[in-house]
């Protein structure tokens, strides 16, 4: 007996010690995560760094001095570029290596390689689209240009110095937790990173919903409910700017255009964003003479946080701002003659093309009046604990055929062809954006600012820009293809070559504008010019919401100083509810309502209007819009089997104010007839009876901070990992846009000046490391709406209380 417990003891023993090695399905093997020596406890960091550090690094042609201060943000110094980029991957991977291996991994699809066969869907899908491909296209255009490939190479270098010291156990975290190891840098990881800012920022398209609509409507209606011009508007080349250029040949729409627009028979969705801000202010309007710039680019908020701040300097250049962790080059920020920040276009820059194969071997499709070969590229999709997947893509002179169907009948036939949708988008096109970067770096005017941004590709940026010459400017910027007006709006018909895209509108003849008479220029993903610009760009922009709040306070600053543009970046006063609310309330009837009804009434009709965390106002104001717009459009849009483009904020204002009998109020399945009245009584009356049955009487659950719940999650979802729920005020139409775990990804405020000074703050810290006191330390500043004085060293002796510790990198 004795023995068969020892036996069994053994066995449980062994079998314990198997199973902690091992990996069961999504778990990792919990012995090695949970082993005091190597797992995550080894991840702690002590919020006290070492005064100082010396390292000897393979690669390195002189010294690099690295200096931290308070918020462990590194002011790089080298003697030349290449050990200056080399310092910068360094540094980077030391604080962000999981971040830029996982975003890496997403964009080129390669997630299925650490998490299985649920990630295959997305890998397919990023194939598909190109993201591969277009990396590689970018890539060798960023290597023709030496120094964008020295750059390049010594950034590579110095990330793989770091991983190269690396061992199991000082492994980031997220590496344990997954159980996989790092690898190797490329230079080709660098393209992947800016396709997945292109992704990102310009790979929706309403296109597959905007063409069911049109089906679904007609021609008349859709045009009706989705014009090429909106009701409000506040373009962000100010109105009535001359365009003193010849513009190049405009095309014609294609007959297939022409013919589905004068049609009757009935027959990846892009969001309505929150976008970002940005602003400059001439000398002549600010308490120091000199130009203020501010930018708040808005993204998904996520820990580790999107930027990772950093100092650049060597013979030429002395940059700080921020940068995009896994890439070179300071993307937003200041040297000591200019400052720059970034904004969404929100250009259309990416086609749909229906494809029509000869037959079911997919080897010829129907183009220009002749069948045309294919090309075929194989993709190959390793899965962790599979074999690895095949998927061939077809290859057209548009581009990959992402989404194939299986037949349609030929005209005038009874057989079959086969048919798909291929696409042409910019983020395709070889490119060299690093070159933009680079050279913003070291501007020093206004004409240096122009020369860097003819070199940009996607996606399509309006650089705002401030010197110390005092001038400031803004540049809808971006490589614009030639189209015909509203081309794009719809899928097109690839097989005719007036679908195609026509050339590129000449860099030098993008939407800009320098020194306007009103004294600031700024950007908030609105429209970018009037109807004069001689160019299509895009037909659905952002609303105007943000702009016109901005340019009314812009206007009515005359001696602007940092605290004040800083208080102006957390404004959460609604251009939105200023114009539509009195419309609405005027609709209502106070004395028949009830007690509790009149008591929402007087809180809207009392509210200043600002989504302000306290503000109950706030709160029925927005679930009221929702349930007006509901009530709108639901019943003519419940019925359609496909998935439909819904009109816009702007188009449903229009309705409300000027067009309150139009026949999109009535309800098509009520016997009656309703007007625009009786959806406003009906969405009030329901709204503050769901508000009352989820919260109770009006009070403190009715403030908007409570009720708008926002949270920042970490990258990878992991639980424990985020901020938690946190109560803050702002909504998507405010300059405070933050809604739904988007918002401001980076506050920055630059005085120009003899000494430029510049402002800034993001939701997160330098860290990548959840174990670091460095992860979240910047994030209650950012939730207050302050912002740190950033430090600008002017040499790597200069005395600074704030720096607290000391990296040296030498040749080794």
């Amino acid at each position: 007996m004795k023995k068969l417990k020892a036996l069994l003891a053994i066995s449980i023993t062994v079998t314990l010690i198997l199973l902690l090695q091992t990996r069961i399905g999504e778990v990792p093997p919990l012995g090695k995560f949970l082993n005091p020596v190597s797992g995550f406890w080894h991840n702690a960091e002590s919020k006290t760094q070492p005064a100082g550090e010396n390292l000897k690094l393979p690669g390195l042609l002189g010294k690099v001095t690295i200096r931290y201060d308070e918020n462990r943000i590194p002011h790089i110094f080298a003697e030349n570029d290449h050990d200056l980029y080399y310092g910068q991957g360094y540094v980077t991977a030391r604080d962000r290596l999981w971040q830029m291996d996982i975003q890496t991994r997403s964009a080129s699809g390669r997630l299925a390689e650490i998490i299985g066969p649920k990630a295959l869907g997305n890998d397919q899908y990023q194939r598909r689209i190109g993201m591969v491909y277009g990396a590689e296209n970018t890539l060798r255009g960023m290597m023709k240009e030496p120094v964008i490939r020295t750059m390049l190479e010594a950034y590579t270098q110095g990330v793989n110095s770091y991983v190269h010291q690396l061992s199991p156990k000082n492994y980031p975290i997220e590496f344990k937790l997954m159980d996989y190891a790092p690898e190797d840098w490329k230079p080709i990881n660098c393209a992947f990173l800016l396709k997945l800012m292109s992704e990102t920022l310009a790979g929706g398209s309403s296109q597959f919903a905007m063409t069911n609509t049109l089906k679904h409507f007609g021609a008349m209606a859709t045009n009706d409910l989705f014009p090429a011009e909106q009701f409000h508007d506040d373009p962000i080349i100010p109105a009535g700017t001359q365009w003193n250029f010849r513009p190049v040949e405009i095309p014609k729409p294609s007959p297939s255009f022409i013919a589905q627009m004068t049609a009757t028979l009935k027959t990846i969705q892009k969001q309505e964003g929150i976008g970002s801000n940005n602003w400059a202010i001439r000398g002549s309007k600010t308490s120091s003479g000199y130009p203020i710039l501010a930018n708040d680019p808005h993204l998904n908020l996520t820990l580790p946080a999107i930027w990772y701040q950093v100092q650049l300097a060597a013979p030429g250049v002395n940059v700080a701002g921020v940068s995009i962790p896994g890439a070179p080059c300071i993307i937003v920020g200041y040297n000591q003659q200019i400052s720059w920040g970034v904004t969404n276009v929100d250009a259309d820059v990416l086609d749909w093309y229906q494809i029509k194969f000869k037959d079911v071997s997919r080897n010829e499709y129907w183009y220009n009046n002749q069948w045309n070969k294919v090309t075929r590229r194989i993709e190959v999709i390793k899965v962790r604990g599979g074999s690895p997947v095949n998927d061939t893509v077809i290859y057209t002179h548009h581009g990959p055929v992402v989404y194939e169907t299986t037949a349609q009948k030929a005209k005038g036939t009874h057989n079959n062809v086969p048919v798909g949708n291929a696409l042409r988008w910019i983020a395709h096109d070889e490119s060299d954006d690093l070159l933009t970067f680079y050279r913003l770096n070291r501007g020093k005017n206004y004409e240096d600012y122009r020369e860097a941004l003819s070199h940009y590709t996607a996606p399509a940026q309006n650089f705002v820009f401030a010197s110390n010459d005092n001038d400031i400017a803004i540049t809808a910027n971006g490589k614009f293809p030639v189209k015909f007006k509203d081309q794009g709006k719809y899928i097109l018909d690839g097989s005719d070559p007036a679908n195609d895209w026509h050339g590129w509108i000449p860099a030098e003849q993008n939407p800009t504008v320098k020194n306007p008479e009103r004294g600031f220029v700024s950007s908030a993903n609105q429209t970018a010019t009037d109807k004069t610009y001689p160019y299509y760009l895009n037909w659905d922009f952002g609303n105007y919401d943000r702009g016109k709040r901005i340019n009314m306070l812009l206007s009515q600053i005359k001696q602007a100083s940092v605290d004040n543009i800083r208080v102006m970046q957390s404004d959460n006063y609604s251009t939105r509810a200023e114009d539509v609310l009195p419309a609405m309330l005027k609709y209502l009837d106070p004395s028949r309502m009830d007690d509790l009804q009149k008591s929402a009434y007087e809180l809207l009709k009392n509210w200043d209007k600002r989504f302000d965390v306290n503000a109950m106002g706030a709160t029925i104001f927005s679930n009221w819009w929702d349930k007006f717009y509901q009530l709108t459009w639901n019943d003519e849009y419940q019925d359609s089997k496909t998935l439909l483009k819904y009109p816009s904020f702007d188009r449903t204002e229009k309705l409300l104010l000027k067009e309150p009998n139009s026949h999109w109020f009535d309800n098509t399945l009520t016997p009656g007839k309703e007007n625009c009245e009786d959806i406003l009584r009906r969405s009030f009356n329901l709204t503050v009876a769901k508000l009352n049955s989820k919260l109770g009487r009006p009070g403190k659950n009715w403030e908007w901070g409570m009720v708008k719940i926002t949270h920042i999650d970490h990258l990878a979802s992991l639980t424990g990992f985020g901020t938690g729920n946190f109560s803050i005020g702002g909504t998507n139409d405010v300059i405070n846009a933050l809604k739904n775990g988007s918002g401001p990804s980076w506050r920055m405020v630059v005085q120009m000046g003899p000494r430029v000074k510049g402002y800034g703050v993001f939701p997160g810290g330098e860290s990548g490391n959840p174990g670091s006191f460095y992860y979240d330390d910047m994030f209650k500043t950012w939730r207050d709406g302050k912002l740190n004085e950033l430090l600008f060293l002017q040499s790597p002796t200069e005395n600074s209380a704030r720096i607290k510790s000391t990296l040296t990198l030498s040749a080794k």
